[in-house]
């Protein structure tokens, strides 16, 4: 990976040096779909003069097309990648640092850097995964899942709760209250459970200890359960957070009744690739998201504060999640790999600080 970028950088300084305008590529940042090129010009030289190079680059690169941008002193080439990349998870938590409690992380944001997601934040605790079949919903899910447990490998430090058929193999967590439910009334009853467990800790009756509820489909349990259902869902997204009782679901039902009189509720919205505009809309709440234009799996948009943030979502091989869960439930730390085709620059991006 460095010799390719070192060659793109030559490249593009030899484009600068034909066209007289002295230059120097001084960074390379690989993301999940470009990468982005930081070149220094010097002696005054007029950045707008790049900017009419776009041809050239894309000719030099052997690339159908690059974008560049202005940056003060700089210019910004960005490079499409050939085709979509894993981000590998274990890899990139070894990159973090400084990580607040219960945060997930959910991949890599298109300025290259690690996105997490603060759960206890005001303007996070409860978070909905929307896209169409094939779309990662649960691929990201089970990211997030194994993301907390990783940060809090102690079941003192967190509790979970799974609801979903394609999460039983995440069944040997020890941070899991009971089995991973695969029943839709249970799961039903599940939703009613923690509204009592709200309750209880709205009266200072007991600790609390942060509880995260996964459910791999939300109209399973909304079905199942009826109105009362609702309810208790509605109830658990206004007065759940202040407990330390968190939801995050995922749905392809966009049009299901209950979905459209709840999405509103979830301050957090997670869009994948979606089938038309009007199915954009309802998943983000916002038009001109552009959520119909995600391609592969995995490729999302994190819709908070009406900000919009466009991301890869990382992923866990089936192998590498049994590896972390025998870790865990001997009290070891599994190995968090080597290495990672992204390159990071050392920080992260936090939704909701």
């Amino acid at each position: 990976m460095r010799r390719m970028l070192e060659y793109m950088a030559d490249r593009i300084e030899a484009v600068l040096r034909r066209y007289g305008i002295p230059g120097q590529v001084i960074s390379g940042t690989v993301a999940a779909r470009v990468i982005r090129f930081k070149v220094i010009l010097k002696d005054g030289a007029d950045g707008n003069r790049v900017l009419g190079l776009v041809n050239e680059l894309a000719a030099a690169l052997n690339t159908p097309g690059v974008r560049v941008a202005r940056q003060g002193v700089a210019a910004v080439v960005e490079v499409p990648r050939p085709g979509p990349v894993v981000v590998h998870l274990l890899p990139l938590l070894r990159t973090l640092q400084c990580v607040p409690p219960v945060t997930a992380t959910l991949g890599l944001a298109d300025d290259g850097a690690p996105l997490l997601i603060r759960l206890p934040s005001p303007v996070v605790a409860h978070i909905l995964v929307a896209g169409a079949a094939g779309s990662g919903k649960t691929v990201l899910l089970r990211t997030m899942i194994l993301s907390l447990a990783l940060r809090h490998p102690r079941q003192e430090e967190l509790a979970l709760v799974l609801a979903g058929q394609a999460l039983t193999d995440l069944s040997g967590l020890p941070h899991l209250v009971r089995p991973v439910i695969t029943d839709d009334r249970e799961a039903a009853e599940v939703l009613h459970s923690l509204v009592r467990l709200t309750t209880r800790r709205a009266g200072g009756a007991e600790a609390a200890l942060p509880v995260v509820t996964f459910f791999d489909e939300l109209t399973s349990p909304l079905g199942a359960g009826g109105p009362a259902a609702e309810r208790d869902l509605r109830w658990l997204l206004q007065s759940g957070r202040v407990a330390g009782v968190h939801l995050i679901a995922t749905t392809r039902y966009l049009d299901h009744p209950s979905v459209r009189r709840l999405i509103g509720a979830f301050p957090v919205r997670i869009v994948g690739r979606v089938t038309g505009l009007e199915q954009a809309r309802v998943a983000s709440g916002w038009p001109g998201t552009g959520a119909e234009r995600l391609s592969s799996p995995g490729d999302f948009i994190a819709v908070a504060e009406g900000q919009l943030t466009r991301f890869q979502a990382a992923y866990v091989t089936p192998g590498e999640a049994t590896q972390v869960v025998a870790a865990l439930r001997q009290g070891g730390q599994p190995r968090l790999g080597t290495g990672t085709e992204i390159s990071t620059r050392g920080g992260f991006d936090l939704i909701a600080r």
